[in-house]
């Protein structure tokens, strides 16, 4: 096994039949009361090749390989009434699982496992049982270990899969389901008759990075804030609330915007990089390093890409707090 590939464990009680057939792992992004949870936090920071307990109704049941990063989703229309007080949008991550025949139940085991179990954020009481309040939550790869060998053969086969993920894994997430979903909203601005055109028409073109939105990001922002780039022709303007959380207000103001080369624009919008208020770029945890310095993004110091105005640090706070792929708890 890859020792530097992360465990995870996650209770699926109410939404396992419909994870487990789709492929995915969802959450809310924050509590009913809008508190950070620590246990969807998490999800932020699930890489492709990681392994994943499914844990229902007392049993390990399932076992499956991240294939992609987390990626902003609505909530599955297959949900149904579950979780109604849940946000519409939330973390989803996919993976593929395969329900074990040897479905273990940890409690028969917790001699063995109890001392493996971590101090912080413990998937497991000491007496077995589990609790109830965390959703996704990471396991010491000693207790993983003992996990796999409690499983046996069919965990074996599936962490070596993992394994060669792992050597494999994607940079970009296979994110159609995100595309489905603008394009979603782009339709309802579409058909809004309340928008006049001139302004529907700006702010359809706005989520390309292009039109009266770049006009406005170029009355504030001069390059690239990372390659240097000052040709307007090679420029996204980036919307750091994306334009898909925005409303139509927010999705046409310049200082929510920043001018980014494609693939800086693209490592911002899915969260791979972000920056500080004081301009200190952010590199996520689990942003694959060798691409990012492909890419431009230097890695191996500080690197400060300048000031921002106070109306741009209100929106790079959204999108630390709510786009960057790095848990906050």
């Amino acid at each position: 096994m890859l020792s530097y590939v992360r465990y995870w464990w996650v209770n699926q009680n109410q939404t396992y039949r419909q994870e487990i057939a789709g492929g995915y792992l969802w959450s809310p992004k924050r509590n009913a009361n809008g508190a950070r949870n620590p246990f969807y936090e998490f999800m932020r920071e699930v890489t492709p090749g990681d392994l994943v307990f499914s844990f229902v109704d007392t049993r390990i049941v399932a076992l499956g390989i991240v294939s992609s990063y987390c990626y902003e989703s609505p909530k599955p229309a297959e949900f149904g009434g579950v979780g109604l007080n849940w946000e519409a949008i939330g973390w989803r991550v996919r993976v593929n699982f395969v329900s074990l025949q040897e479905k273990i139940r940890p409690k028969d085991h917790i001699e063995l496992l109890k001392g493996l179990l971590p101090s912080r954020y413990s998937p497991l009481q000491e007496s077995g049982n589990g609790i109830q309040s965390i959703y996704l939550t990471e396991l010491p790869p000693a207790l993983a270990t003992v996990l796999i060998g409690l499983i046996g053969k069919e965990a074996s086969m599936l962490s070596d899969r993992r394994s060669e993920s792992q050597r494999q894994k994607p940079m970009q997430v296979e994110n159609a389901d995100l595309e489905i979903w603008e394009h979603h909203i782009e339709a309802n601005i579409e058909s809004d008759d309340r928008i006049p055109d001139t302004e529907r028409e700006a702010l359809i073109v706005a989520r390309r990075g292009q039109g009266l939105f770049k006009q406005r990001v170029m009355e504030i922002e001069t390059r690239c804030r990372i390659t240097g780039v000052t040709n307007p022709i090679h420029l996204l303007a980036s919307h750091c609330k994306p334009w898909r959380d925005s409303d139509n207000q927010e999705r046409l103001n310049g200082e929510n915007g920043l001018l980014l080369t494609p693939t800086i624009d693209h490592l911002f919008d899915r969260g791979f990089i972000g920056f500080e208020d004081s301009g200190v770029l952010i590199v996520s945890p689990v942003a694959h390093v060798p691409s990012l310095n492909r890419m431009g993004v230097e890695t191996n110091r500080i690197v400060n890409v300048g000031i921002f105005t106070e109306g741009q640090k209100q929106f790079l706070d959204y999108h630390r707090e709510s786009v960057l792929l790095q848990a906050r708890h």
